[in-house]
């Protein structure tokens, strides 16, 4: 499992070395210079790819380091205690720094699902308990949790359908109603930070919302929470459902046949989770027969999508580039979240957001 720190915290004053594996402003870097004394932060912008936009956490494909520069920057990931973000922001850097570096304790990823890319790295179970790694789990709530809701009322108000009037340049000669958000209910598949704040959204607009999660205890504001083994049931009751679940072995293709043959006619279905965890074949069937009247789709099973995929054309799906997280205040949340953790790393508190080394999520 992840490496806990001893009961009593970092030794007092004992030197810790951050590296900043990936571009960062300045200012950012300075707040988790100013943590404490006892941390060094590396960081050498000329190694680093420039962003093209905020939060391009690889930045750009062009760049590239020159020998010189490509040794100094592996240099300076090797003598470092913790990193701020995998190197070259990939599965084969995380591998090779993990390969690399025996001092190293605690690697903060950029994404929210990271653990796709912890186990597509191959580093082994033993070197996952020294190595924890962490994600930026919650700092894309809300961005995603926004998306969500514009993908709800996407569906509720027949936008697909005014937009494909507008280019016909079609006046219809009977106007056809919209549905209302307030009282229709929502349909939540995994009510984990994204869940919740999209729940929160949802309940804002009138909505009541239950869902899944692998503890059913109560949550406040959610009618029903079940296990995921329920959903097909509470589909049944949906207007709308919402994927926020990452991609995992008991995930994968979870919202199939039988989620879509409980549902009513209209259904909206929105999925800001992982595309693995919907059967998009059945998802097809389900937008011919009407069973899901209208989907809103951040990720896919293959990314990108490919262009031979029916999603393209759909006329009653809207395709997104895998985008609905970013944000241009995204590098500063997650400085923020990581200056935090760090302060949590040296007083021995126990690290939120980690990745599991089994299941990778």
């Amino acid at each position: 499992m992840s490496r806990e720190l001893p009961s009593a915290g970092w030794p007092a004053g004992e030197p810790l070395t951050v590296a900043i594996a990936v571009p960062l402003e300045p200012e950012f870097v300075d707040a988790i210079r100013a943590v404490d004394p006892a941390v060094t932060v590396l960081y050498e912008p000329d190694l680093l790819p420039p962003e093209r936009f905020p939060a391009d956490h690889a930045g750009d494909p062009a760049f590239t380091r020159d020998p010189e520069a490509e040794e100094r920057y592996w240099k300076l990931l090797n003598s470092a205690d913790v990193l701020y973000g995998f190197p070259n922001e990939s599965a084969a850097g995380f591998a090779r720094i993990v390969a690399e570096n025996p001092k190293l304790r605690w690697v903060h990823a950029m994404a929210a699902g990271a653990g796709a890319a912890v186990k597509a790295s191959g580093v082994s179970s033993a070197e996952l308990e020294r190595v924890t790694v962490t994600t930026s789990a919650g700092v894309h709530a809300l961005p995603l949790a926004e998306f969500a809701v514009l993908g709800i009322l996407n569906g509720l108000k027949r936008t697909a359908e005014l937009a494909a009037d507008q280019r016909a340049k079609h006046w219809p000669a009977l106007r056809t109603p919209t549905r209302l958000a307030s009282g229709s209910h929502l349909v939540i598949a995994g009510l984990g930070e994204i869940g919740l704040e999209t729940a929160r959204l949802a309940r804002a607009l009138g909505m009541t919302v239950s869902g899944t999660k692998r503890s059913t205890e109560p949550i406040d504001g959610i009618d029903e929470v079940a296990t995921a083994d329920r959903l097909p049931e509470l589909a049944a009751r949906a207007d709308a459902l919402v994927n926020t679940l990452p991609g995992t072995a008991y995930t994968d293709g979870l919202i199939g046949r039988d989620v879509f043959a409980a549902m009513r006619p209209g259904t909206i279905l929105v999925n800001v989770g992982r595309g693995t965890v919907v059967d998009e074949e059945a998802l097809l069937e389900a937008l011919e027969s009407g069973t899901v009247g209208y989907a809103c789709l951040d990720v896919f099973a293959v990314e990108p999508l490919p262009a031979d995929s029916p999603l393209w054309d759909h006329p009653r799906v809207l395709v997104s580039p895998h985008t609905s997280a970013l944000s241009a205040a995204e590098n500063r949340l997650i400085a923020e979240r990581f200056a935090g953790n760090l302060r949590k790393y040296l007083d021995g508190v126990t690290l939120p957001h980690r990745v599991d080394p089994v299941h990778f999520y």
